[in-house]
């Protein structure tokens, strides 16, 4: 089974428990895991404290747990700034539209938006969760761009045909799909394998 090297960027969207959840459901994929990068921007530790009622330090610290390593949004040193750190995949759960124009625009401002053109430029996978809602015509031309780049846009839109019975449920379909999108191999639900169908 491959492992992979996996950086997880988590910014100020609103959709903090996106980004919880994806780092709760990584702890428990560590058979599939070399090396798992996370770097919270500052705006993401407010977002992360305002709508999810707990001081998100927890979760940044200490540095290193597991195979997980946090590092500071501008660490320029740490690995997943070069591309020579070898990682396989960007996640950035959630996405802001601001992280996700800046990446289109190749504006390297802090450690997710370099990572996020490393990746890019070397030709990895680059998976980005928007949430926001509308889109304005300056998003959607962001995200055209991004794809004809070569990344992911996996927006937070989750489904609802596993009738999810909690919140956490809910918002699990979107990071399923994004771990999906990135290789790992998940027991969870997909389209047509229950006879539960309509």
């Amino acid at each position: 089974m491959k492992r992979y090297k996996i950086i997880v960027g988590i910014t100020g969207a609103s959709g903090a428990i996106y980004g919880k959840l994806l780092l709760e459901r990584l702890k428990g994929l560590e058979d599939q895991t070399e090396t798992c990068g996370v770097v919270f921007s500052e705006n993401a530790k407010a977002v992360w404290k305002f709508e999810l009622g707990e001081d998100p330090v927890r979760v940044v610290h200490p540095d290193r747990v597991g195979r997980f390593t946090f590092y500071k949004p501008d660490d320029f040193f740490s690995p997943m700034a070069s591309g020579s750190a070898g990682y396989d995949t960007m996640i950035i759960c959630p996405c802001t539209m601001g992280t996700l124009g800046r990446i289109a625009a190749g504006v390297s401002t802090d450690l997710i938006t370099r990572a996020a053109d490393v990746m890019l430029k070397e030709r990895k996978k680059l998976i980005l969760v928007p949430r926001e809602t509308p889109f304005s015509l300056i998003h959607l031309n962001n995200m055209k761009l991004l794809t004809e780049a070569g990344a992911i846009i996996c927006p937070a839109s989750p489904s609802f045909y596993s009738k999810p019975a909690t919140i956490e449920a809910l918002a699990m379909t979107v990071v399923d799909r994004a771990l999906t999108l990135a290789g790992f191999e998940l027991e969870t639900f997909a389209w047509g394998s229950t006879e539960e169908q309509l």
